[in-house]
């Protein structure tokens, strides 16, 4: 068996909890310096002080990273991507630098539609092929889980193509995947004017397959004008739910529509982009507890206000924080940038920004119970900073500072 120890933590950043931490909760990370942690196997079963630890366990019988002048915290979860898909938008990217808008570009036959089309051609070997690259980059970041979304195929074939090589990339790649079905992400071109005609082929053609063939645990939609109103969206998320689906939901990204409040009423685990997001939309995800996912690197790509982070956290919710990785809005999967961006021009401070990307991050896919924070009984999916403090991750703006990445108890990446 892997046994593995920890020793000599400069600051050990553990985010201990069960449940998303919420407003000013999301400051308390638990730090405990000159920490250890011992890794027996796959997971972690000991967590505390190095004069404690040693006290209980000798180290001589197992492998020792001595991590003096180092920080050590969970594993981030980028809890929001788009990140298999064929061809790219490098032109799209060009336009809104000479101006056009998103909604142009979607208008004028880009965006998603683009990437439908290289993507339907794309060989299911071809995704996973370009999947696993990308995955090999997340992992550099510190990233060990991502929730990937389909999307890029509206159509039954190409949805299923882009979930199995979802599930594939999770079985060959050390990353874990997370897998969310999101067929709802555009009308295609056959189905204009006739929405809901399109969102009850999904519910009767295609979520049976995804179900029966586990190849999704959440179902998500772009709940915005021009796609899909709040009446439809709440249609097929109830649907979805009813067949047992969790549920997320982009919304109020580009103008106000309630998204918030409907993911509220619904229950979703979270709610993302949030850039329009209504004073009662936040109300209502802090009673309901609904784990807002903001993504500034989408907002920092369009050129668009970022999401009042600071805001939507001293009104009490839990935020999480993720690349939105996408062929179009946020060709990034930088954790140093969305980290970058997220303490410069959202107002959050380091530890919420390392609570946003550990344990609330691992909320917002479900995975609380088994990753995001480093304690007894959880995942070793842990990751060391080659400086001593989580404070250098803003401060060493947009540079990856991952020295080591230890993935089930093994170290997967060590720089």
């Amino acid at each position: 068996m892997n046994r593995l120890i920890l020793t000599n933590i400069n600051e050990l950043v553990t985010c201990c909890g069960e449940t998303p931490k919420r407003g000013a909760a999301m400051s308390d990370v638990g730090i405990i310096h000159d920490g250890s942690v011992v890794i027996e196997g796959d997971k972690i079963s000991a967590v505390g002080s190095s004069k404690d630890i040693f006290a209980q366990y000798d180290i001589n019988e197992y492998k020792e990273i001595n991590c003096s002048e180092k920080a050590v915290l969970p594993g981030f979860v980028d809890s929001h991507t788009h990140f298999v898909f064929g061809g790219y938008r490098n032109g799209e990217f060009s336009m809104r630098l000479d101006g056009a808008s998103y909604m142009d570009i979607q208008n004028a036959g880009g965006g998603i539609a683009s990437t439908m089309e290289s993507t339907r051609y794309a060989t299911v070997e071809e995704l996973i092929e370009t999947g696993l690259k990308r995955a090999d980059s997340m992992l550099s970041f510190g990233v060990t889980t991502v929730e990937g979304k389909s999307g890029y195929g509206l159509d039954k074939d190409t949805e299923i193509k882009q979930l199995k090589a979802m599930k594939q990339i999770s079985k060959l790649h050390p990353i874990d995947i997370v897998s969310t079905f999101m067929g709802a992400h555009s009308v295609p071109k056959n189905y204009k004017g006739r929405e809901r005609e399109y969102l009850e082929f999904l519910i009767t053609h295609v979520l049976p397959i995804v179900k029966k063939e586990k190849l999704a645990e959440f179902v998500d939609i772009f709940c915005e004008q021009g796609v899909f109103n709040i009446e439809q969206s709440k249609l097929y998320l109830s649907k979805a739910k009813d067949m047992g689906f969790k549920l997320k939901l982009h919304a109020d990204e580009i103008i106000q529509t309630g998204g918030a409040e409907l993911g509220a009423e619904l229950k979703a685990i979270s709610a993302d982009h949030l850039l329009q997001v209504s004073e009662e939309g936040i109300n209502r995800m802090v009673e309901s507890g609904v784990i807002a996912t903001l993504l500034p690197a989408t907002a920092f790509n369009l050129k668009e206000k970022y999401a009042d982070a600071r805001k939507i956290i001293d009104r009490g919710c839990a935020v999480a924080l993720a690349t939105d990785f996408n062929p179009g809005s946020s060709f990034t999967n930088s954790i140093p940038l969305v980290v970058a961006l997220a303490a410069i021009n959202m107002g959050m401070n380091t530890r919420e920004i390392v609570a946003a990307l550990t344990i609330n991050g691992a909320c917002a896919i479900d995975r609380q119970n088994e990753i995001g924070s480093i304690e007894k009984g959880k995942k070793a999916d842990i990751i060391i900073l080659d400086y001593p403090s989580i404070d250098f991750l803003p401060y060493h703006t947009g540079i990856n500072i991952v020295k080591t990445v230890i993935k089930n108890g093994k170290v997967v990446i060590d720089n």
